[in-house]
Formats: structure tokens, C-alpha cells, sequence
């Protein structure tokens, strides 16, 4: 975990309905638990929706230990439901078994990092294709006005980068309408989330998105272009795994 991050989550989990419709029976988290009564089946999934935003903001970073009571604490609720949260993302790769019985962020690989690129270019292609389709000037306007609202923020953190990063990317997939789609997408962000936290805490602190390809996406929207949305997002997707190649080769030196 960054020591930036360490203070305390992001304040709120993404808005998940904000464009298309994806994911309508889901509703966002709202801040920590704790604020009142609450059904141990919703605490559990409220406590996975948040350390899901988490990871996929780049919170964590690789090789991140979790201590359940620490987190339980943090949450104001029992073990029980951050046990049975952390157990899901096991399941989905966010994280692996450690020694002692704890958790842990998986460390970086770079066969993983080939393998999560082309899965991620694949599957973010495809659902991006049906957005173009499905897109209509009201769902391109506020996927620029995500972007203006990242541009304008000052100070910036990276917390603040890379959650205007994720709106962005999961407000363009919403709009596909594929649940089934989105929800692989999820799951590829678990595992990619820790890699943006070392990109922007460690490889290159000073890095600022430019959202140029953001942009480049929205306008082939605009003209109905699925193929030079496409080509944007690949190029959008390859810069951050092409630093952390370099990466990894440079410290196998």
C-alpha cells in the first residue's frame, strides 16, 4: 500500500449506473459501514464493493499485505463479512494465500502482465465496439465531462487520476449493455488496479494522464467509428503495461 493511501479509502465508490446499463441492480457504496443497522449479508457486500473500488483505484499495491482485524476495524463491523469479502477476491485474483495465514496482493509477474494486456485489449475491445453502437450524444457528452472534471481538479492526487480513469473506462463499458462483458472487465481491473498504484507511487510519481486517447475514443464515438475507438483504447491500455514491462526487464538487470 502507498503510503499516500494508507490514510483512508477513496471516499466513495464509483458510480456504477451513472451511464448505460450494465449494472442496474447493483447500487454504490456510500462510505464506510458502520452508519446503522445492517443485515450481515449487506455488510459483507458492502465491504466487497468497497475493497473492490480499492483495488481497482490502485490502492493496494503488489505484494500489499491485508490484516483482517485491521480491516474490520477500519470497516466498524466483525471479521465474519471482511473474511467472507476477502474470500471472493481470492476467487477473482486480487489476491493470494500467504504464509501465517494472511492475504496478500500478488507481486508482479511479468508473464501475468502479458497474459492481463491481451486479455484486457481483447475483452475492453469488444465491449468497447458495442458502445460506439449503442452511444448516443447524450452518453458522449458526459464522457467528456468526466474528462473536463479530471482536467480541472488542482490539487491532483493519484488517487484522483485514477479514479477519473476508471469512471471513464467503466461509464464507456456501461454503455455497451453487456452485464457479462462488464463483469470480466471487473474482474481484469482487480488484478491491473495494484499495477497502477506502482506506476504512480513508485516507477513514475510525476506521471499525469493526458487523456488524450480518452479523447480520441469519444470522438471516433461521435462518428460512429468502432475501429478507431478501438485502436484509441488499445494505445490508452498499452502505455501503462509498456512502462511496467520496462519495468520489470529493468529490475531482472
Amino acid at each position: 500500500m502507498s503510503q499516500e493511501s494508507a490514510a483512508e479509502f477513496p471516499e466513495t465508490s464509483f458510480e456504477k449506473a451513472e451511464i448505460g446499463s450494465a449494472r442496474p441492480d447493483m447500487e454504490p457504496a456510500s462510505g464506510m459501514p458502520g452508519l446503522g443497522p445492517a443485515r450481515q449479508v449487506n455488510l459483507r457486500e458492502l465491504v466487497y464493493d468497497q475493497l473492490k473500488d480499492a483495488f481497482m483505484v490502485g490502492y493496494f499495491a503488489p505484494g500489499d499485505y491485508l490484516n483482517l482485524r485491521e480491516l474490520a476495524d477500519r470497516f466498524e463491523t466483525s471479521i465474519t463479512p471482511v473474511r467472507e469479502a476477502v474470500r471472493r477476491l481470492v476467487a477473482e485474483g486480487a489476491l493470494i494465500d500467504a504464509p501465517g495465514r494472511a492475504l496478500r496482493v500478488p507481486p508482479l509477474r511479468r508473464a501475468h502482465l502479458i497474459d492481463l494486456r491481451q486479455a484486457r485489449i481483447g475483452i475492453e475491445s469488444m465491449i468497447t465496439e458495442m458502445a460506439v453502437a449503442r452511444a448516443t450524444p447524450h452518453d458522449l457528452d458526459a464522457l467528456g465531462s468526466i474528462l473536463d472534471g479530471a482536467v480541472s481538479k488542482n490539487p491532483k492526487t493519484p488517487i484522483d487520476e485514477l479514479t477519473s480513469n476508471r469512471k471513464f473506462h467503466f461509464s464507456l463499458y456501461g454503455i455497451g449493455g453487456s452485464p457479462t462483458l462488464f463483469r470480466f472487465v471487473e474482474s481484469l481491473w482487480l488484478q491491473y488496479g495494484p499495477f497502477l498504484n506502482l506506476i504512480h507511487y513508485t516507477i513514475d510519481p510525476d506521471i499525469r494522464g493526458s487523456h488524450k486517447d480518452h479523447r480520441r475514443i469519444i470522438a471516433a464515438a461521435r462518428d460512429g467509428d468502432a475501429l478507431a475507438a478501438k485502436q484509441a483504447l488499445v494505445a490508452d491500455i498499452s502505455r501503462s503495461f509498456d512502462i511496467l514491462d520496462a519495468y520489470t526487464q529493468d529490475s531482472a538487470d
